[in-house]
Formats: structure tokens, sequence, C-alpha cells
């Protein structure tokens, strides 16, 4: 599945000069569409066509009105980014009290497209600090020490993520290899799942996933978990699937991100703090090859910097 597939949008309105067409939901449409079956594209070119409509149905009337399944429905759903219907109806109806009232869309929860730089620079930089704020207060300590405590031994470390989860399974591999630990990051899921195949007792595997159901991170983090290696899930939603194959669950906030966010913003920011907690634990263990390790790095690529 490609959930974490995020489309920055526009500000195009509807011609005539109407109200502003619910740019998010159509550019999830529009890129989520080649992975969909042709019911599925149905039901979602349906909700991003009229999505005042669709709010007023039940997950019955808008499958009757699609022609679908209410299967279909709630996996339609799920596919666009949503838990289940009922979130995507009451998205459905914002979209739709956002058209009646003319307002420009919006590109995160409380910027507009049309928001001076200025607000767009002071509301980006509270967002984040209260991302971080709240991440720090829902992090488990206990949990987050096991985990440091898991890596700071282990024989090689495997990261997983895809797209924002990728990039962000990516710099802390980058870190772990500059203290001198083995570690690889998998945003290819058949790479991911190979390589997880070759895990064992003393390895560690750590899933990056702020929707917890992405099927490519889940998938490598359960090979690794049946071979035993210890498991890490880093996710916005500590009851969602990955955490069933995680010995140690790290959550980040949720509270800020927009279902209909143009990127991952919020989420990928909590995401760094954990795994720059998790990286800042593993170097404090292991001090005395971390350091000598950290100047070396740093010896070898100062004249770059020069």
């Amino acid at each position: 599945m490609t959930q974490d597939v995020k489309e920055i949008f526009g500000s195009s309105g509807s011609p005539g000069g109407g109200p502003p067409a619910p740019a998010a939901l159509a550019a999830k449409v529009r890129t989520l569409a080649p992975s969909m079956t042709r019911s599925m594209q149905r039901v979602a070119e349906a909700v991003a066509g009229d999505p005042a409509g669709c709010a007023a149905l039940t997950v019955t009337g808008l499958a009757e009105l699609t022609g679908t399944s209410e299967a279909t429905v709630v996996r339609t759903a799920r596919l666009l980014g949503y838990p289940g219907y009922r979130d995507l109806r009451l998205a459905l109806a914002g979209l739709a009290a956002q058209q009646q009232s003319g307002r420009a869309p919006a590109i995160t929860t409380d910027i507009a497209v049309d928001d001076p730089i200025a607000d767009v620079v002071a509301k980006l930089a509270y967002d984040e600090q209260q991302t971080l704020a709240d991440t720090a207060a829902g992090l488990d300590t206990v949990q987050l020490g096991a985990a440091v405590a898991a890596a700071a031994t282990a024989r090689r470390i495997d990261v997983y993520g895809i797209g924002a989860s990728g990039l962000v399974a990516q710099d802390l591999t980058q870190k772990l290899l500059r203290i001198g630990l083995i570690a690889h990051a998998h945003s290819d899921p058949h790479l991911a799942v190979t390589n997880a195949v070759q895990l064992r007792a003393g390895d560690v595997a750590i899933a990056i996933t702020h929707s917890g159901a992405t099927g490519d991170v889940i998938e490598p983090l359960r090979v690794a978990f049946e071979r035993g290696a210890t498991t890490v899930a880093i996710t916005g939603r500590p009851a969602g699937a990955v955490t069933q194959y995680a010995d140690h669950v790290l959550t980040t906030s949720t509270a800020r991100e927009s279902e209909l966010r143009p990127a991952a913003m919020s989420s990928r920011t909590s995401q760094l703090l954990v795994v720059d907690c998790l990286f800042v634990g593993v170097a404090q263990r292991t001090y005395d090859t971390a350091g000598p390790a950290l100047a070396a790095s740093y010896e070898a690529l100062a004249h770059r910097h020069r």
C-alpha cells in the first residue's frame, strides 16, 4: 500500500470563480488511482468530485451510489489515508463547509494558500514546537531505554521506512554508522524483506510508520520478529498493526497532523526527535567506541568543509 504518498497541491479554484475545489483530496486521488482497483477508483472519484453529497451518505449509501460494496468503500478510505469511513466522512463534511464559506483552501490544518509568508513561518514554528513537546511528554522512556540497550549491543541494525518515514530511517542509520555500528536503511520493500530473513537473535529491526499500517514496513518487521531479532516500532498509532510485531513501541505525536496535509510535517518532526533520542542513548552506552569513531569521521571529512 502506498499510504504514505503525499502530494503538494496548488490553489486552483473551480471554473467560473466558484468555491475552491477540494484540491488536497483530488491530489490524493490522482496520485493513488493507479494503485486502486476500478471499484475503488469509482469511490475515490465520487468523494473528490462531490464531498458535500458524499458526506451525507452512510457507508452503505456511498457503496450503492458507486455500485461497489461497503468493504470497498472502507478499503478506499484507508488507502486515501483515513483510519475508516467515519474519518473520511468527517473530512468530507469539513471540505464541504470550506467550499460553502468561500474560504481559501488550506495547505495544512491552519495555513491557507493566501497567508503571508511571515504568518506561515510563525504558524509552522509554533506547530513544530508543540509537536516536539507532545512527543517528549508522551514518549515511554522505559521502552526507549530497552530499545537503546538492544541497539547498543546489536550485531546489526536494520531500519524500515517508506516515503517521509524512509528519510527518517536514513537519518538514523547515517548517525549509527558514524559511531561505528552496522546499520542499514531499507526503503525498497523487497530488499527489506530479503535482508530481514538474514536477521537473528542479537540483531535489531526498527520500523518507522506514522500510520502504523504501512504494509511495506510491517512485512519486513514481521519477518525480523519471526527470526528472533529485537523489534522496535516508531509510530503515531500505538494500536496500529505494526505494533503486533514490535517488542518495543515508541510513540510519536499525532494530534496536529492534518489528514489533508500536502506532506508529512509534524509526523516527520516527531519521528526525528525519537530517532535522535534513540541515537544519543546508544552513543552514551557505546561511548568508548562511539567517541573515537565520531572523531575519525569528522577528521576524514574536515578538509571538505574548509
